[in-house]
Order: C-alpha cells, then structure tokens, then sequence
C-alpha cells in the first residue's frame, strides 16, 4: 500500500549538525565547478562546441558549469526519440511510471543539502530558500507519483443494464517543457515529472541562467531507472530552439512558466495548426504576478509589517508570487509604513553560501539593470523609505527597496520588477484596498491581513487570485496544500501541487461494452 502523501519538512538550520551538513554540500558543489554537461537525446550524450555557460550571480568570477547547447537540427533529433518513445512508454504501467518518481525522490533526499548548496551556488539562493525549493522538488515528485495511482483507473461513470462504461485518461504525446530560473529545481522537476508519470515523453529546455541543477536532475532520473528517450535535456536559446519545438507538429502540449511577455507568445505560436499537425496543442502556462498584500485597520500590525517585509525581500522578490505591492487603509497606514521600513534596514545582504544573509544577489546583470531603472522610476512616483541602492562589482546586489506614497496606478504599482522592490499605497478603507489590489492585469496570488471576519469573507469572494492567504505572507504555497496557479494574465490557473494538475497532462477517453 502507497503510504499517505506527507509535505517533506524544512530543514532546521539552528542546529548544528543540519547547519554542518548543508556546508558539506557546498564543499561537494565546488568539487565538480566549472564541469561540462552533455545534452541527453535518446538516452545519447551529445556534447556541442557552443555552451551556455553557467555564472554564480553572487560572485560573477565563478563558473559553475558549462552546459552543451541544443541547435534546432539536435532539437529535431531529441524530438525524433521522444515520438519514438512515447509509443512505448505510453503503455508501461501508472504503477512503474509512479515507482521511477519515489526512487528519484529517495536519490534525492539522500542529496539533499547537495542539491540546496548548488541552488545556492547556481541561483543565488539563501539556505531557507534553496532548502526550501529542494524540499519542493521533492514533494512534487512524491505527490505527482500518488496523484497518478489514484487516476490510473480512471474516473467512475454510470452504466445501463447490459452495458458497461468506463472514463479512462490516456496520455497526449511528446510536451516541451520550458522552466524557469527562480525555482530552477522545484519547478524545472515538477512540470517535467507531472508529464512524465501520466505517460507522455519530454523535451525540457531550462532557463539558460541555471542549466546545471537541470542537468543533475537529469542524471538523478536516469538513476531512478527512467527508459532512454522519455526524457530529453535540450538546453538552447528561446528563439532558436523554443520557438522551434512551439512550433513544431508533433509537439503536443507545452509547460511553460516564466514571464509574461514569452508566455503570451508561446500561446499564439502554439494556437497555430502546422503542416502534418493533427491536433490542437494543449498549453499549461504560469506566468507571474503584481502581488498585493491588503492590511485592514483592524489587524495585528507587527505581524502586517513583518509578513510584507518576508514576502518582498524572500529569495531579492524573485518569485512570481512575492509581494511587490502593499495597500493599506489609512487608519494604520504610517504605523506599518514605519515599521516594515525599520525591519527592511535591519536586513542583511551578501553572499548566500554566508548563512547569516537574509538576502543574496539577483540573477544577472539583465535583472539588475532592470531593478534598478524601476527604482528610478519608483523614485520620481512616490517617496524612497528605503534601499534604492544596488553593487554589481563582484555580484548583483540590489538593496531591499521601499519606496511608499505611490498612485495604485502608478507603474510601479502596475508592472512586474521581480527583484527586492515593494511599493506601499493608502486606501481610504477595506472596500477601496480590495479596489486597488485587483487593478492589475494579474491575478497570481495575494494576502489579507484583518481580524474582522466580514472582511476576511468579502476578501474571500471578491480579491480575484488563485492563491489567497489570510494573515500570513503571500509566498510559501506547498504541495498539496496550496494549490499554486493564477487567473488572468498570470496564466492559465493550472494548479501545480494540486488534485486536477495531472489531468491537464491527459485525456478522457470514454469505452462502452454492450453485454
């Protein structure tokens, strides 16, 4: 019997023996920087001349791999194996399929400060963080694995005498996944196992910023004992290789998770019906957020100030569900203004591999540029109440940034930074704070700070998210609790860690046997 599905804890990093194994992982990291990584077609290892070469954001000297990069003649290849597995692999057993993601689960566990050193190393990640997004690759590995024997059966359906109906899910063929640099373990392993263990094959193509922890989760699932072809590591440039596999006619769905801007564009390119295509590709696309948290007069202030501050600053804000805005009626504005700005200045910054840093670089010099040019323009929008400096000599080091007094539709109030910036706006009471927290063209996630149980319950119909909290901060959803995905431009509300997640991956196919 498969046991219950249990959340893989946290790591406490108080103690000493946990606090000594995670520096035994970064020592086990810098044994193997700067190796090279093959693609992996078909099972073949295929090493290219031209690689995309990895950086560690806090110390920009420091190469943490070189990994080969797909053309689109490779990308034709791996999609060649990947057709060809799938007529095979579609018929193996939910059970087997389910058993390769527990081994890879287990491999993982075991390695699991390994992997965490390396999301410090490659992505810039705090201990917490980087624990914190191992922790979720296992967990999405572990529940992916039950969710599947549970619909292996199918779905029960009504039969008339002497006739009997069954409602199966079948798989849909060979998916592109896309994955993204800010959760470049949790959710590059988690949209690719969630289409592996309903049957179809893969191509992932990762975020070319953090290709090395992809390229060891590839070796993690051969380990596991996953057949030659199911799984294809196709590292390469968006407009050469992802436009082209989008396009392609034998794609039949992608998992995307990135910007808004490419998300928007891989949906028009994959709603076109190319020569030889015979049918409509699916597109599960996650594509970030204008997070607002709403603090209402009648609230615990300190823990308002407290869960903002956590929310923006966790991992510099670069998560698509971090607060960048926070509106709170006026009654207490200035009071959590105050405090949450003492609580930023208290935050240290610095190299991540240092544990006592809150906060580490962010990714590269695009995102620092970025960064700092909206806090220029965040600048002339409202008032600096803190940071607003930024250090890329040695890595990418922006200062936690509030910046207060701002019109809701003011662009900093509008668009998505993605770095440690939070913008604070005024609301004249609770009704004009929900107003203000739906004016984006976003819907990804969002917090409610009250004590008043009326508010909670209009917040609760009207704050149009997918992910709403009360009285905690805006980030943090775990597997199989909070199920995670937006509405409106934040994507296509595909659940990720939740119960119909699976299904988008399948496809209802009715039998019915006359008796």
């Amino acid at each position: 019997m498969v046991q219950p599905y249990k959340h893989e804890p946290f790591t406490d990093f108080s103690q000493e023996t946990n606090k000594n194994d995670y520096l035994t992982g970064l020592k086990t990291v810098n044994t193997y920087l700067g190796q090279d990584y093959d693609l992996v077609i078909g099972g073949e290892r295929i090493s290219t001349d031209d690689k995309i070469v990895s950086f560690n954001p806090a110390n920009k000297e420091e190469i943490i791999g070189r990994v080969s990069k797909a053309d689109r003649e490779l990308a034709e290849k791996a999609m060649k194996a990947a057709d060809e597995a799938f007529n095979t692999w579609k018929k193996v057993k939910s059970e087997v399929r389910a058993d390769v993601l527990f081994k890879a689960a287990a491999i993982i566990r075991r390695r699991k400060h390994e992997f965490s050193a390396l999301l410090t190393k490659e992505a810039g990640k705090p201990w917490n963080e980087a624990d914190a997004d191992t922790a979720e690759a296992i967990d999405f590995l572990e529940f992916y694995a039950r969710q599947m024997l549970k619909l292996k059966d199918g779905i029960p359906v009504q039969s008339r005498p002497n006739e009997y109906n069954r409602y199966d899910y079948i798989p849909l063929g060979v998916g592109i996944i896309i994955s993204p640099w800010n959760f470049p373990f949790a959710i590059m392993a988690g949209t690719t196992v969630a289409a592996i263990v309903t049957g179809n094959t893969v191509l992932l193509k990762p975020a070319s910023t953090t290709p090395v922890v992809a390229a060891k989760f590839v070796e993690v699932m051969e380990e596991a004992g996953l057949p030659k072809g199911v799984l294809n590591f196709v590292p390469g440039s968006g407009a050469e290789v992802g436009d082209y596999l989008v396009d392609h006619p034998r794609t039949r769905f992608v998992s995307f998770t990135g910007s808004r801007e490419v998300g928007t564009r891989i949906f028009e390119r994959a709603s076109k019906v190319n020569e030889g295509q015979i049918w409509l590709k699916r597109v599960i696309a996650e594509m970030g957020g204008k997070d607002t948290m709403v603090v209402d007069k009648e609230a615990d202030l300190e823990l308002a100030a407290q869960s903002i501050v956590k929310s923006a600053f966790g991992f510099s804000g670069q998560k698509c569900s971090a607060c960048s805005r926070a509106v709170i009626v006026e009654d207490v504005y200035d009071q959590v203004l105050n405090r949450a700005v003492e609580l930023t200045k208290e935050l240290s910054i610095g190299n991540p591999e240092d544990q006592s840093n809150f906060m580490g670089p962010v990714i590269d010099q695009n995102a620092y540029k970025k960064i700092m040019e909206y806090i220029e323009i965040g600048k002339t929008e409202g008032k600096l109440m803190a940071g607003g400096e930024g250090d890329d000599s040695t890595g990418f080091f922006v200062k936690p940034t509030i910046i207060a007094d701002l019109d809701p539709k003011a662009r900093l109030m509008q668009e998505e930074i993605f770095g440690p910036v939070v913008g604070f706006a005024k609301a004249t009471d609770f009704d004009h704070a929900l107003e203000i927290a739906n004016n984006t063209e976003y819907g990804l996630t969002g917090a409610v700070i009250t004590s008043n149980r009326e508010n909670m319950e209009k917040a609760r119909e009207d704050f149009h998210v997918g992910n709403l909290y009360f009285n905690r901060g805006c980030t943090g959803a775990i597997v199989g609790y909070q199920p995670f995905g937006g509405f409106n431009m934040s994507g296509t509300d595909s659940k990720a860690g939740g119960p119909d997640y699976l299904v988008l991956h399948m496809q209802g196919k009715t039998t019915s046997e006359m008796y």
